[in-house]
């Protein structure tokens, strides 16, 4: 029983967020002077909802719930809302492109790799003989050097995708995900409005 619903808290993860008047100076830089949708967010924002993502999953769905004390409230959706859009997807285009100057990297150093190989054997093949005795000493030199020499290439195409998809992924995911605005009565706590952004 206890697997099963540690596989549905991953399944959905909600973060949550109030916003009031003495709250939402808090999820942005102090020293930006930007108009509140155009702030950057805080350091310590940012820190919470790594935090709170810790525990993510290639297929967790991602929602933001935002909290209202009063009706008023809600004038710091939109604003934080789009702060919050505006931050995670300047870091997935800033992931794609480092992904993008990875991908080149390896499959240059990859096809370097192969031309060093290519021209050692065609070394060995023009300067000996099958009558030399060093041939199989240089053949099998050849051998190991082309496994050393394409090893970092081909650790790097194969292994070393994984992680930079996998942090697109969760950019878009911040970036694209639910957002339920909720306003709640002070007295008693009740849930009076709810309403979904896409």
């Amino acid at each position: 029983m206890s697997t099963r619903m540690d596989k549905m808290l991953l399944k959905n993860i909600t973060i949550f967020l109030t916003v009031d008047e003495q709250t939402i100076d808090s999820y942005f830089n102090v020293h930006d002077p930007s108009p509140i949708y155009k702030r950057q967010l805080s350091h310590e924002f940012e820190k919470y909802i790594a935090s709170s993502i810790v525990a993510i999953k290639r297929h967790s769905v991602l929602r933001y719930k935002l909290v209202c004390t009063k009706e008023t409230d809600r004038q710091f959706v939109e604003p934080l809302i789009h702060s919050i859009r505006r931050h995670f997807s300047i870091q997935k285009v800033i992931k794609e492109a480092e992904f993008v100057k990875f991908k080149k990297g390896a499959y240059k150093l990859l096809f370097i790799s192969m031309a060093i190989v290519v021209l050692g054997h065609l070394f060995k093949i023009s300067l000996l003989n099958d009558d030399n005795r060093f041939h199989s000493i240089v053949g099998n030199a050849m051998d190991i050097f082309s496994w050393v020499i394409l090893w970092t290439p081909i650790d790097k195409l194969v292994f070393f995708w994984n992680p930079f998809l996998k942090e697109i992924s969760i950019l878009d995911r911040l970036t694209n995900a639910e957002i339920v605005v909720s306003v709640k009565h002070s007295a008693n706590g009740l849930v009076l409005q709810e309403r979904k952004y896409a």
